[in-house]
């Protein structure tokens, strides 16, 4: 009788032995953070300002709130639509660096009429990348040696300057003004370095043409 009744208490220590801890909750992991710097295509740059949840027809629809101070407005983007919205974090610092090479390239403008180059320089500077939006800053530059731009072309100009200089400013972490100063500053110099080769080319022109016009005479 005695081994009988101490047998069952070892049975129920297998029994708990066999029960399975309980699994801890997983944190889930979100593209961004709060206080993270992202871009969104067509306003530009954000702050996170708040990852909440909502429940939305019946089903839990998880959202990045994304606050643009400049512009005063808040969007709501969910979490599963970042990559089709084009939500993206800022550049990095090889980022600035590849559209400050951009501005220091040649101007490329197609010979075509200036509502198509318009809706063109529209859709890069909603494009969300930071390289393509110094495209149409380079562009639409003018230099002192130039003709004035139009008001269309100085408002397409404005435009694209803000949207990199916030983006540039985030990344450096200096004023929007910074941002924007160095960015014509690198415009000014191309400019200079442009204007100082035409007329080295033009001097150069020049002097093989004088000894051709002394042999006529």
């Amino acid at each position: 009788m005695a081994s009988a009744s101490s047998a069952k208490p070892k049975a129920k220590a297998k029994e708990k032995a066999k029960t399975p801890p309980k699994a801890k909750a997983k944190r889930k992991r979100y593209a961004f953070k709060l206080d993270d710097y992202v871009v969104y295509p067509a306003h530009g740059v954000g702050r996170v300002a708040e990852i909440r949840s909502e429940k939305i027809a019946g089903s839990v629809l998880e959202l990045f709130v994304v606050d643009f101070s400049e512009d005063r407005m808040r969007l709501s983007v969910p979490v599963e639509k970042v990559a089709s919205v084009g939500l993206r974090g800022i550049a990095d610092a090889r980022g600035v660096k590849r559209a400050f090479q951009v501005l220091r390239g040649p101007v490329k403008v197609r010979r075509t009429m200036w509502s198509r180059r318009a809706q063109e320089y529209e859709s890069k500077i909603n494009s969300g990348e930071l390289h393509v939006v110094a495209e149409v800053v380079r562009d639409l530059y003018r230099s002192c040696y130039q003709p004035e731009r139009s008001y269309s072309e100085r408002q397409l100009f404005e435009r694209a300057l803000e949207r990199m200089a916030r983006e540039v400013a985030a990344v450096r972490q200096v004023s929007i003004a910074e941002a924007s100063e160095k960015i014509e500053e690198i415009l000014a110099r191309a400019a200079d370095r442009k204007q100082a080769a035409e007329e080295r080319a033009a001097e150069a022109a020049g002097s093989e043409s004088a000894p051709a016009s002394a042999i006529g005479s």
